[in-house]
């Protein structure tokens, strides 16, 4: 009789349709480039390749198939010159790029099948990659989707932000607590980026202002110098590839020749590196804005070199001309759309001022008119604590001609409001962008809305609350620029890329069109009853589960039950975000478990991972008890594998890619009103999760799209949660009213998850007994009748399974190709186009001139 003999990761690739097969020219080709750089790589004293050797070998490679394309795509864009979009974000959290620009490409299968010959394992050399972790989270991570996807809809558009030594700090658990460790990212260099020297930029800080006969001058200047990195970014199977450049800070002069010369090494060496601290480091995100002397010229440093960069593309249009070619600024909003990621490069609208009226002669108020109709503003919180007020006094010593643009801006803005709401002193105080209670600061928020032609939030819900909240004098004062933009993710890397098992299936029932048209997901939806199919579905998420199951015994020593439900939370660790309401109901089960070992329980395997910012004392603590009570749980024999609880340590791009497949229940808890969009809530439902959450940010329009009964919803509505504040809400009384949540957190209090230091955890059970500002007591009672009814549904695989299409099937609007196509057509006047770039081996007049059309 046959037995049977498992497949290999590589025989399983290649029976995956949507990656098609590779043709043989193709791989020979590939082999050759790949043996050619191989040899260039290995150090010749060494003389035996490394896995690293060869994986640079492999990324140089793929690299060669990039270049011509994108030299190609820059030359197209100085011959036809069209308007550029410009995306300026101080975070860009791209993770790995090898696999991402294969897939792109389509050169996945070519690559894999010559490596395999060769006798190499393409995932294990992907592994090796480190990821590029220019982020914090969310923000940075959208900013890198909405590249992919402007590439993929063949918009001329650049990304700018900072290319920072060390990145999002690498998270270790030590003891259940969170240790930080720098992220060396380029310790081996970064071989998909290319230096341009021959565009250093000068950046000024300090000095002071000058009036003199031709304006107001701004002298007496530091500079630091500001080195363009490049990297290419792909767009999806139509040849273009466009830019995203990062700024490295450089000191002016080698050392300070005065110091030297007078034996004060140090002090020379200093003064170079205090020039290149700016780029040092990513400051991590704790949602509190601190006012950091560093934060500021970084956000100065980016907008600063990115508009001398911007102008000097904007005056000379033709490929390779160093000449300017346009001396009149009329156009200017023709051709260039700025769009800002959040108020951290809005110090680019007195910049922009400040060149056109003090370098440029242009009068006061055609300037103003220039720079409004080239600026949009995202905004991504509506927490108060979390926006950006900077000192004046910091502005005036390190900007000092900035502030007194700002300052300008703010009066002519007041005379408009003074002019609309006649007598009305209070809104002109409040609408201020100079604020004067206490230390006098500049809002960020207000400067950015006050210089933009847009403003926008960025899903329904917060929309309206920076509407009728949290702007809501400036919504008067200017309806017609608020809007909204739902965020969405790409679902090149966040489905296509890291879930091939399920792309498949996909692709044998309705094509392959889903990958740049994602609403094609729909047709999913007639397979709903297919059992079959939905057979299908359950086979392929078993698979990821047992795949991360492994990785988790190898690297966390558990052992996990892949029949139970993967519950998992994985996002920045904040109190808002209610990762301690999930240790509460992990409590609440191990505590019933402990009452009757015997009753019928659906297993569970609960995952959280996350990473606290350094000086976020209550976010750390919250990691701590939750390792303590996976401590306890994991080591109970009575609980057995029913259920664990999995710390995943260094949550990441590269891990998320690993866990979001394999997911059942997806936790998007946030007090309602607090969280803006959430995009992993958008990434685990294109992947088949199902969603327990609060009606906040885009679970909202999540449940309008996939419909009520296949999502789990629990907890107050926004209006409840200021209903209730506004009543009077005293915790106390739901601790007094419900017996688990009191046995909990008096576990909590007691030491009983810490018994070697009992009140290490007294700090938490005071901020939710008597400041509970995100209403987990309140919430909490329902939270657990919500994870009872998703035990119960996950007893029913195939109603489970129904489920799961049915997100799948309605994840269409949450493509970032919807969401930029929506700033594109709304926001920055062009117009995303199908037209495929020939490959740089054909002629330009070999290109497919199709006229654009609508997706």
């Amino acid at each position: 009789m046959a037995t049977y003999k498992p497949q290999t990761d590589h025989e399983k690739r290649k029976q995956i349709s949507i990656r098609g097969i590779a043709p043989v020219e193709n791989v020979v080709e590939f082999k050759k480039a790949f043996n050619r750089h191989l040899h260039y790589t290995i150090v010749k004293d060494r003389n035996v390749a490394t896995p690293r050797d060869y994986y640079l070998s492999l990324a140089h490679t793929v690299r060669d198939y990039l270049v011509g394309r994108w030299i190609r795509t820059q030359q197209h864009y100085y011959e036809k010159d069209p308007k550029r979009v410009y995306y300026l974000s101080l975070e860009f959290y791209m993770g790995r790029t090898l696999s991402n620009t294969m897939v792109n490409l389509g050169i996945q299968s070519a690559c894999d099948e010559a490596l395999y010959q060769i006798g190499l394992d393409i995932e294990e050399l992907e592994e090796i990659e480190e990821d590029a972790g220019l982020g914090n989270g969310g923000l940075g991570r959208l900013a890198a989707c909405f590249l992919d996807s402007m590439a993929t809809l063949g918009l001329a558009a650049y990304g700018y932000g900072i290319r920072y030594d060390y990145g999002i700090f690498a998270q270790k658990i030590e003891d259940g607590w969170q240790v930080e460790e720098p992220d060396e990212w380029l310790r081996y260099g970064n071989p998909w980026e290319k230096s341009r020297p021959e565009y250093v930029l000068p950046v000024n800080f300090y000095g002071r202002t000058e009036d003199t006969g031709s304006g107001v001058k701004w002298v007496d200047t530091q500079v630091v110098f500001a080195m363009p990195f490049d990297s290419p970014i792909p767009g999806y199977g139509n040849n273009t590839v466009n830019t995203m450049r990062l700024w490295s800070a450089k000191a002016p002069n080698s050392f300070n020749l005065h110091f030297f010369n007078n034996g004060e090494y140090i002090n020379a060496v200093c003064d170079r590196n205090q020039a290149e601290n700016i780029s040092r480091v990513l400051y991590p995100n704790d949602n509190f804005f601190s006012g950091k002397e560093l934060r500021l010229k970084q956000e100065y440093f980016l907008v600063a070199a990115t508009l001398q960069d911007i102008l000097r593309r904007f005056k000379s249009s033709k490929f390779g001309s160093r000449d300017p070619v346009r001396r009149s600024f009329e156009s200017f909003p023709d051709k260039v759309a700025i769009q800002l990621n959040d108020t951290h490069p809005s110090m680019a609208i007195p910049e922009l001022l400040r060149i056109f009226v003090d370098v440029e002669g242009l009068p006061w108020d055609k300037a103003w008119g220039i720079t409004v109709k080239t600026f949009a503003y995202t905004n991504h919180t509506v927490l108060p604590e979390a926006l950006e007020r900077w000192p004046v006094s910091m502005l005036e010593k390190i900007l000092p001609r900035h502030l007194q643009i700002i300052y300008l801006i703010n009066h002519n803005f007041l005379q408009e409001v003074a002019k609309k709401y006649p007598g009305d002193a209070g809104r002109m105080r409040r609408m201020s962008i100079v604020e004067e209670d206490g230390e006098k600061r500049i809002n960020m928020a207000y400067l950015s809305i006050v210089g933009s032609h847009a403003v926008n939030g960025v899903a329904a819900l917060h929309s309206e609350i920076i509407k009728s909240e949290t702007f809501r004098e400036f919504y008067e004062m200017y309806p017609e620029r608020f809007q909204n933009k739902t965020n969405g993710i790409t679902p090149r890397r966040w489905l296509l890329l890291c879930n091939p098992g399920l792309s498949d299936i996909i692709a044998e029932k309705i094509g392959e069109e889903w990958v740049t048209d994602l609403y094609q997901l729909q047709n999913l939806k007639k397979f709903a009853d297919d059992e079959n199919f939905l057979r299908n579905i359950i086979k392929v998420k078993q698979e990821n589960k047992m795949k991360l199951a492994e990785y988790i015994q190898e690297n966390y020593n558990i052992k996990v039950n892949t029949s139970s439900i993967f519950d998992i939370h994985v996002k920045r660790i904040h109190e808002y975000k209610r990762q301690l309401l999930n240790c509460f109901h992990i409590i609440t089960l191990y505590n019933r478990l402990k009452r009757d070992p015997n009753q019928a329980f659906v297993p569970r395997t609960i995952m959280v991972g996350g990473k606290a910012a350094p000086g976020y004392h209550m976010a750390k603590l919250i990691i701590k008890l939750i390792n303590s009570v996976a401590k306890v749980i994991n080591n109970d024999p009575i609980i057995g594998d029913r259920l664990k609880v999995v710390y995943l340590e260094n949550y990441r791009v590269s891990l998320a890619e690993k866990i979001i497949p394999a997911a059942d229940l997806s936790e998007q808890i946030s007090t309602a009103g607090t969280e803006a969009s959430g995009t992993g809530n958008m990434k685990f439902m294109l992947n088949g999760a199902l969603t327990i959450g609060t009606l906040d940010g885009a679970n909202v329009e999540m449940r309008e799209e996939m419909g009520d009964e296949n999502i789990f919803i629990f907890g107050m509505k926004v209006n409840e949660v200021e209903e209730l504040k506004r009543s009077g809400y005293h915790p106390q009384e739901y601790y007094e009213r419900n017996r688990d949540l009191k046995q909990v957190l008096d576990q909590i209090k007691g030491g009983f998850f810490s018994p070697e230091e009992p009140g290490m955890f007294t700090d938490i059970y005071n901020s939710v007994m008597y400041n509970d500002r995100f209403c987990l007591l309140k919430d909490y009672e329902d939270y657990i009748k919500c994870q009872d009814s998703v035990s119960e549904v996950f007893k029913d695989p195939l109603q489970w399974a129904k489920m799961c299409v049915l997100n799948i099937a309605s994840s269409g609007k949450f493509s970032s190709d919807r969401t930029i196509s929506e700033y594109a057509r709304d926001i920055w006047g062009v117009e995303p186009n199908d037209i495929k770039l020939p490959p740089p081996h054909e002629g330009l007049d070999s290109m497919d001139s199709k006229p654009p059309q609508k997706k």
